[in-house]
């Protein structure tokens, strides 16, 4: 857990970061995202109060975009397609090796906070399929043979 006061002063530096602007609202947040892996709610409160806009403003974009979270997220989040093409060749398959490998079913962060899991309907890459994701890499024609090894390289 990070101290009180360590997690001030970090959003204090990302605020500092942005004009004081209503439309730096996103942006602010996705560097919070970045920083803490999600939005804790102290940091959403100084947000509010930094650009002068209300809480429920800052509640409501934090929660319509799917890339934000207001749950704490591993380092890495996995993502696996379940959409049409990836279904068909074996994700679901994958996706239950990742479940036994892990220890965690979708929307679950590993007890250590290295990994969260995240099931999408598509990930735009379905000549590749079936494919997971992690961090901004891209793993095609994954197998259940291949999750271990693929886990412990990244």
């Amino acid at each position: 857990m990070i101290p009180a006061e360590t997690r001030r002063a970090e959003v204090a530096e990302i605020l500092a970061r942005h004009p004081r602007r209503p439309g730096e609202l996103l942006a602010i947040l996705l560097d919070l995202q970045e920083t803490y892996h999600y939005l804790p709610q102290a940091a959403l409160k100084e947000v509010a109060r930094y650009l002068e806009v209300p809480e429920s403003r800052v509640y409501s974009v934090a929660t319509f975009y799917k890339a934000l979270t207001l749950k704490p997220r591993g380092e890495r989040v996995i993502r696996t397609c379940l959409g049409t093409a990836c279904h068909l060749r074996g994700s679901p398959a994958v996706l239950e090796r990742l479940e036994e490998v892990l220890g965690i079913k979708p929307g679950e962060t590993t007890p250590d906070g290295r990994f969260t899991l995240e099931t999408v309907n598509c990930l735009g890459a379905c000549a590749l399929a079936p494919v997971v994701v992690i961090g901004e890499e891209t793993y095609g024609q994954m197998t259940p043979e291949k999750v271990e090894k693929l886990l412990r390289e990244v």
